[in-house]
């Protein structure tokens, strides 16, 4: 089962860093945060990844080019120019990183994926810059129980974000982005979605948290995952120092994995 990464936004907000590199390549504890998001997905064992590129995506191609590289000891024989790896780290990972447009929105860069997905079978959807200890087998089956066409993650709003209003059925019965309601749910990413969620995304500006939820929503085929665990975005420099400090003082609740 594919998941796919959005990758390509500006991180406007994080400008500090996101100058001389796309968010999702923002380290913490010197490894991106689309790499603990790929571990993330890696615990549960799903390993075959979709990369949506735009802004600056030639860093996040070198990254994984030389990702044998940057994660081994080596020795490096200069007069023969042989390179000898002493110690590989290796992934299960198979990576492909689509160029979806340096303008494109979020929908425009699903749209651009298209033929990249099997139509048969649901794929993982998620933002490149958000950390979560979501269980996704039962995410999945969540989704296949509720034999809707999307699903989408249900947190706690931080007090920035949109919401969404949920039935008893868990029907998303409206989804507005942006906006301020107290005891309400909110967009955590970690979507779930059948192949024929791309006939609600129109063109590359489309963005895809406004029409193509707010209609699937409409059509009562947007299914929401309840989650109380830890979910975290890194929006800002606050949020980086935030998840940075988490980690390094062994807090860091979406890490699943072993070192």
């Amino acid at each position: 089962m594919k998941v796919v990464i959005l990758a390509g936004g500006l991180g406007s907000r994080l400008s500090e860093e996101t100058v001389s590199r796309p968010k999702p390549m923002v380290e913490i504890s010197n490894k991106p945060i689309i790499w603990h998001i790929m571990n993330i997905y890696s615990y549960y064992g799903f390993n075959e990844f979709i990369i949506c590129c735009g802004y600056k995506g030639h860093i996040i191609k070198e990254y994984f080019l030389n990702y044998s590289l940057y994660n081994s000891n080596v020795e490096i024989d200069l007069e023969t120019n042989k390179l000898m790896m002493l110690k590989n780290q290796t992934e299960k990972w198979k990576i492909k990183l689509i160029d979806t447009g340096k303008k494109s929105n979020t929908g425009g860069r699903i749209k651009r994926i298209e033929e990249y997905l099997t139509k048969s079978e649901p794929f993982f959807l998620t933002y490149g810059d958000g950390l979560a200890n979501i269980n996704l087998n039962e995410l999945l089956q969540n989704h296949i129980d509720s034999k809707k066409k999307a699903t989408v993650t249900a947190v706690r709003p931080l007090g920035r974000f949109g919401s969404m209003t949920i039935d008893d059925e868990m029907n998303v019965t409206s989804f507005k982005e942006k906006q301020d309601f107290q005891n309400s749910r909110i967009n955590g990413g970690f979507f779930v979605l059948n192949f024929d969620v791309l006939n609600y995304i129109e063109d590359d500006y489309t963005i895809f948290e406004k029409e193509p939820l707010e209609n699937l929503s409409k059509d009562k085929q947007l299914n929401a995952y309840i989650h109380n665990g830890f979910w975290h975005p890194m929006d800002t420099l606050r949020d980086k120092i935030f998840l940075e400090n988490l980690y390094n003082s062994n807090k860091a609740k979406w890490k699943l994995w072993k070192d």
